[in-house]
């Protein structure tokens, strides 16, 4: 095995992003190209100094585009996060571009400098992109949460699946010349709901509705006041009505729509929560969709934000609203604070039940206004199969389950069954109570459920519960800390399976489990067995993935 001083620098000569020291976000190690079967296009991955060979029609190695400039770009592929990779036209020269595509030439205006790269803006369009087709939703284009509609699904699921490759393979230090490599990458698995798979979505409201230019245009440039809907990509401040999304159930989209009819209405007295002058009544709506035990059908919890407790100004949307079958609860949390969070300091329930039920892997789940559940109640059932298969338990009762970054249960919940006792840590204090309350409401006793936050664990973190045979770690998005990391390779359990939003810190902590850090004198001592991509989240450029160590 190479040193693995020798893995960064051959990782840094190859992908010249990867220079820069990896941090827990792992924004620089996430341009990994995507590309189309049928392209045959160079991926040299260039830097200023490095860029391709001056052939008499290329850029000097040192060109470097000014803030500013409008160029002709050729999208290559897609970045970790949705964004096009592209490259000047006649140069090797790499321009991360919001909503480009693979394969499409298209004018970009630069407006950030980085080290080896740059960040463009799109502005026109020269020729399409591969895989066209027309986004369904009208507010595609402009809200930040499908960026990918207008690229059919096959290449979407090609896209994500080329991240998590070169993601393991740069970041991760495997080679894709080991024999292995492709046994252990599993091919990604599709979602087969791509519409109305959310079963939670947050909108605010906003004092003004911003509009995108060629809107504006059509509108005669009048200024329309008051929004409901999603924030504009990259501003807290800036909302982009929505009158409806195609992500979230039917069901709250009827909700969403009576409360837009009727919100504005002056007689009612109530104002949008102003995030500069920090005055207004409506912070936010959030809609979450369950299923009811015994019938199976859908039962919708609507929860407003305020800024103040007031549920005489919510009486005349809480009559209009309550009179849709599915909505089965309607609550407000109460927000004082000048932040944008959703979560209140008080919580009261204006109409029906203060949760609502989801069923998961056989089990029901309690879920209230502020309970953390997967997003995708469809895809999370693949999900959870796909982390019972890789956890291997015999069934016999015999062996210890520790599940780290556990959130209110359900993972450690569906394991139990086999399991002879699982132990659940959790730094969210409300996670933890829903995981207690969830153990019952399922009649399992042999959970024990621990609040704590796993990125700073003592020396006597491990005394508290037996050698576990199986750890569970589904870490959020920054990945593990080193200290957890340290405490795994101590540990040295038979088997972990490692759950992951975020394929670049997936890589490096596999990189670490495995390969060790030399420069810090930690051995790994894992091998990895398999890694499953998985799309929880369509027409997104999230991923998870679910990865299987064995101790070697």
């Amino acid at each position: 095995m190479r040193a693995h001083s020798l893995r960064h620098l051959t990782a840094a000569t190859t992908c010249p992003w990867l220079l820069k020291r990896r941090s827990s976000s792992c924004v620089a190690a996430s341009l990994s190209f995507t590309q189309h079967p049928e392209q045959e296009q160079d991926q040299t991955k260039p830097n200023k100094t490095n860029n391709n060979s001056n052939d008499g029609n290329s850029k000097p190695s040192s060109y470097f585009p000014k803030r500013g400039q409008e160029l002709e770009l050729v999208c290559e592929g897609l970045a970790f996060k949705g964004k096009g990779v592209c490259k000047v036209a006649d140069t090797g020269f790499v321009v991360l571009c919001d909503r480009a595509l693979p394969g499409e030439k298209l004018i970009g205006r630069i407006t950030r400098k980085k080290d080896n790269y740059a960040e463009a803006t799109k502005l026109t369009t020269i020729s399409p992109h591969l895989d066209s087709v027309d986004a369904p939703c009208e507010y595609a284009s402009y809200c930040g949460g499908c960026k990918t509609q207008n690229l059919s699904y096959e290449a979407q699921l090609r896209a994500k699946e080329q991240q998590v490759h070169e993601l393991i393979i740069h970041v991760g230090k495997f080679s894709d010349k080991d024999p292995e490599f492709f046994s252990i990458m599993k091919s990604i698995v599709p979602c087969d709901i791509q519409f109305h798979y959310r079963n939670k979505m947050e909108f605010s409201f906003g004092s003004k509705t911003w509009l995108p230019k060629e809107s504006f245009q059509e509108k005669g440039d009048r200024k329309e006041n008051y929004a409901l809907g999603l924030h504009a990509p990259g501003f807290f401040d800036k909302v982009l009505n929505v009158e409806k999304c195609l992500l979230q159930s039917e069901p709250a989209d009827m909700v969403l729509a009576a409360v837009q009819d009727n919100w504005r209405d002056p007689q009612l007295g109530l104002s949008p929560y102003d995030v500069h002058s920090h005055v207004g009544y409506l912070k936010h709506l959030m809609l979450r969709t369950g299923r009811d035990v015994k019938t199976g059908l859908p039962e919708l919890m609507v929860n407003f934000v305020t800024s103040s407790y007031k549920p005489e100004l919510l009486e005349p949307l809480v009559e209009k609203i309550s009179s849709i079958p599915e909505v089965v609860s309607i609550m407000n949390n109460v927000n004082t604070s000048v932040g944008n969070t959703s979560v209140g300091e008080e919580e009261h329930t204006l109409y029906g039940k203060s949760t609502i039920t989801e069923i998961l892997r056989g089990l029901t789940f309690e879920i209230s206004a502020n309970s953390f559940f997967q997003t995708n109640t469809h895809q999370a059932e693949v999900l959870y199969k796909l982390i019972e298969d890789c956890a291997g338990l015999r069934g016999d009762g015999s062996e210890i389950v520790l599940d780290l970054f556990c959130g209110t249960g359900t993972i450690g919940l569906t394991l139990a069954r086999r399991a002879k006792h699982v132990y659940g840590y959790e730094m969210v204090p409300q996670a933890v109570s829903d995981a207690c309350r969830n153990a019952k409401l399922n009649g399992i006793s042999n959970a024990t459920f621990v609040q704590g936050d796993l990125n700073k664990i003592s020396e006597n973190f491990g005394n508290d519960f037996p050698k576990p045979d199986i750890v569970i770690s589904d870490p959020n998005r920054p990945g593990m800390h080193m200290k957890l990391i340290k405490f795994l390779l101590k540990l040295k359990a038979p088997r972990i399976v490692y759950v992951s939003c975020n394929p670049a810190t997936c890589a490096r902590d596999l990189d670490y489990l495995c390969h060790g850090v030399i420069e810090k004198n930690i051995k790994g001592c894992y091998k990895l067995k398999s890694l499953q991509p998985v799309d929880m989240f369509p027409h997104t450029p999230h991923i998870e993935c679910v990865c299987l160590l064995e101790l070697s």
